[in-house]
């Protein structure tokens, strides 16, 4: 193992690197070392990622890589590799693939036998994590919520229950129907971590109860400017004890008249729960009286 200094680039291999989320300054040496020395650089937003490479001086040649052409893009970087080609992969902002595109190529080019190395360095979930003082040794990263109003109760009514904290990325013209409607599913008495362009000049990292948040966004425009990491602390025993006890209520007259299946679909469709949770529960119920 390197103890630091500077390794070459292999030939027929995929970098996935990590780039800064707004603080040039945060792009790691090994970073620098590989961008410097790869053939082709697949970004999100070459426009973006050129402003990045003129900071330092790199001259890789740019491709973009993005939603909408990931896998056509893919089949184009896996000839290059094919042909002994070094690339790097990385995104606009923070780690490739997480909650960007990236994913389908790093999949692709194992499939074709490639090796791929990954870069770690800036991400946006791990920054806010670390200074958000968020005990919780568990969390549970949903990334950006679906844009569907339905889609979006949905995915937070799955998640309500679990003994997690949540994190969420969003952005800014979305970020204050997104706390309201936390507010509105989950316990307002949450805890909730706002984290606001972190490493850039205007970053703030506020702390309140999700009853709260809505009125602290609204009280200064700024505060919806920029884009937002959003951690939920996870539900504390008291809640917890008490949704276990309005499950139970719900399914053991249920249990007792219909199959566990059966009893669990409408247990599911009367409270709102998450499924998994309610059959655990049924489950417990069950075997408690067969014992």
């Amino acid at each position: 193992m390197s103890r630091g200094e500077p390794l070459p680039a292999l030939e027929r291999t995929l970098y996935v690197v990590a780039t800064p989320i707004g603080n040039l300054r945060d792009l790691t040496l090994r970073a620098l070392d590989v961008l410097g020395q790869v053939d082709v650089i697949a970004a999100e937003d070459t426009r973006v990622s050129a402003g990045l490479l003129a900071h330092y001086g790199l001259h890789a040649r740019l491709v973009s890589l993005h939603e909408h052409n990931e896998h056509k893009r893919a089949a184009a970087i896996i000839e290059s590799l094919s042909s002994g080609k070094r690339v790097a992969l990385i995104t606009d902002a923070g780690t490739p693939a997480i909650s960007d595109p990236g994913a389908a190529l790093v999949r692709a080019v194992s499939a074709a036998g490639f090796a791929i190395v990954p870069i770690p360095g800036p991400s946006a979930v791990t920054a806010a994590l670390s200074a958000a003082g968020i005990a919780t040794p568990q969390w549970l990263f949903l990334g950006f919520l679906p844009v569907a109003a339905g889609a979006r109760r949905a995915a937070l009514e799955r998640v309500r229950h679990l003994p997690y904290a949540l994190v969420f990325y969003e952005a800014p013209h979305r970020v204050a129907a997104t706390v309201a409607l936390l507010a509105a599913v989950l316990d307002p008495q949450r805890e909730i971590v706002i984290a606001r362009e972190l490493t850039k000049r205007f970053e703030t990292l506020h702390r309140c109860a999700l009853a709260e948040a809505s009125a602290w966004l609204a009280a200064a425009a700024d505060r919806i400017r920029g884009e937002f990491v959003l951690i939920v602390a996870a539900p504390d025993d008291a809640a917890a004890e008490a949704d276990a006890g309005e499950h139970d209520a719900l399914l053991k007259p249920l249990l007792a008249e219909l199959p566990l299946a059966q009893a669990v679909r409408i247990a599911v469709a009367q409270s709102g729960a998450a499924r998994n949770r309610l059959y655990q529960r049924a489950l417990a119920l069950q075997n408690a009286v067969k014992s």
